[in-house]
């Protein structure tokens, strides 16, 4: 039962090598945070932004420094929040390339010690192992790409998102200004 589970895995070593599984371990790590970021933004961050539009409507000064400054401090902190695993996602996304070319030159060393042992030019050989050695940058590669889109998105999400957070409040502002006498 167990072995057909691992099967996978195994031909996965056979086809590129250790650096193979690790790419895997690390597009799965990178796509769990992004699933992550998904989720939090449709569910927790829009709970938290409602939160504060609340707590800022409840305040009864929204013109002097201190109310600008603790607007400003919220919308931060609450950006912050958003913002929290990027970093990690950006450098697991520079990991990735890196990884497949560890991979590519440790696939070669195995192809070179290989033929240096059977001492034949065997270009079929050669060829089925430089092929098995480009598959872990390919790999990096298309995992770098695709973790690439979604940290370009997330990015794009928090500065919209921060745009929109200071314009809402700006507006509360104004309005609570046109309404004073």
């Amino acid at each position: 039962m167990l072995a057909r589970w691992l099967e996978p895995l195994y031909h996965l070593v056979d086809a590129g090598g250790a650096i193979l599984v690790v790419i895997a371990l690390v597009a799965a790590l990178l796509f769990s945070l992004a699933l992550e970021r998904g989720l939090f933004f449709h569910i927790t961050y829009q709970r938290a932004r409602r939160r504060l539009f609340e707590r800022w409507a409840a305040r009864p000064d929204h013109l002097s420094w201190s109310a600008r400054t603790l607007r400003e401090v919220w919308t931060q902190a609450l950006i912050t929040r958003l913002r929290g695993p990027l970093p990690w996602l950006k450098l697991l996304v520079m990991l990735c390339p890196l990884l497949g070319l560890l991979g590519t030159v440790t696939g070669m060393i195995v192809v070179f010690d290989s033929l240096a042992l059977s001492e034949t030019g065997q270009a079929q050989a050669m060829a089925d192992g430089v092929a098995r050695a480009t598959l872990p940058t390919l790999a990096g590669m298309a995992v770098a790409v695709v973790g690439l889109l979604f940290t370009s998105r997330l990015e794009q999400v928090i500065r919209r998102e921060d745009q929109w957070l200071h314009d809402r409040m700006a507006e509360a502002v104004e309005d609570a200004h046109a309404q004073t006498p």
